[in-house]
């Protein structure tokens, strides 16, 4: 099994899009939307939703009024200032950090885990879609991104798909390296402006770090073709695999519209050239033997290592 996890750096630059065009175009797979925080792969590819799991991940403090003996020992404390001067907790400021809780000295103060948001076993006419809706101003996003990919590792044992595509959040913080750890390889997708390399070759930076291989395809490379060849030289320079340019279309624009991936809904160029990188993408990975990037700890063992300190 092949896990590909496309990431970007950052948002608006067509992963996506790319990443429906893959679904449609990947044999026997199966497919994350890992960007928790603000999915929207859902909107390409229309889910039929299968099942439905409450997501809880953390503790908000709670005062019981019968024991609270009012010593106001929580209010010095909190340094979020999530307690009112009646004792009643702001659950939105609350950061969970258990301190009130600690030193009251009447144990008033309870920690009860929240639902922070819920998570789904899909169906779409692409394949199985596992994915999730985070609450708004809720944290964890790491770890329910870990959950879904412990659960479509899960289906694809059971089911006997042989590639995941993971649709990565943009960024290089927690969610992010919970959506690349002890994938085969990355796929960024970048775009021909200055924020497009910057955040480029920090999320590239992130991959080396975590030994995980990474390959490279520039989205409306047109737009700039100076700046185009650069990527590509710093590709090269730099031991990260080019795959190919996807040309600006407003093909993409229509097919998200229409709900459906680019590659089912036009034959245009961006349609060609997607399926040109997918083809680049796939024998390439085929290639790859996942034991060889973690050569010391071997490849569970350093997925274990990293997602110990997800929070």
């Amino acid at each position: 099994m092949k896990e590909l996890t496309i990431i970007s750096g950052k948002g608006g630059s067509g992963k996506t899009s790319i990443t429906a065009s893959f679904a449609a175009l990947a044999k026997n797979k199966i497919i994350i939307d890992a960007d928790v925080d603000a999915a929207d792969l859902h909107l390409v590819l229309p889910p039929t939703i299968l099942k439905s799991v409450d997501f809880k991940g953390g503790s908000k403090a709670w005062i019981d009024p019968d024991r609270c003996q009012f010593c106001g020992e929580c209010l010095v404390r909190c340094q979020f200032n999530a307690i009112s001067p009646n004792f009643v907790v702001d659950p939105i400021a609350c950061e969970g950090c258990g301190v009130c809780r600690y030193f009251c000295p009447a144990e008033a103060i309870r920690f009860e885990q929240q639902v922070c948001g819920r998570w789904f076993v899909s169906e779409t006419a692409y394949g199985p879609m596992v994915h999730a809706r985070l609450g708004i101003a809720e944290e964890n996003s790491g770890m329910l991104v870990s959950l879904l990919r412990k659960e479509t590792r899960t289906i694809a044992q059971e089911k006997g798909y042989d590639t995941v595509l993971i649709d990565g959040p943009p960024g290089i913080g927690c969610p992010v390296i919970a959506s690349i750890t002890g994938s085969d390889a990355v796929l960024i997708i970048t775009e021909p402006t200055l924020s497009g390399v910057h955040d480029m070759e920090r999320v590239h930076e992130l991959s080396r770090f975590l030994r995980v291989p990474a390959m490279v395809c520039i989205n409306k490379y047109d737009i700039n073709p100076e700046i185009s060849e650069k990527i590509q030289l710093y590709a090269e320079q730099n031991q990260l695999k080019y795959v190919g340019s996807v040309p600006y279309d407003r093909d993409v624009t229509a097919a998200m519209v229409a709900c459906k991936p680019l590659v089912v809904h036009s034959n245009g160029l961006a349609a060609i050239a997607v399926r040109k990188v997918w083809s680049n993408v796939e024998s390439h990975l085929g290639r790859m033997l996942p034991h060889l990037y973690f050569p010391s700890a071997g490849r569970q063992e350093a997925e274990t290592h990293l997602n110990r300190h997800l929070v």
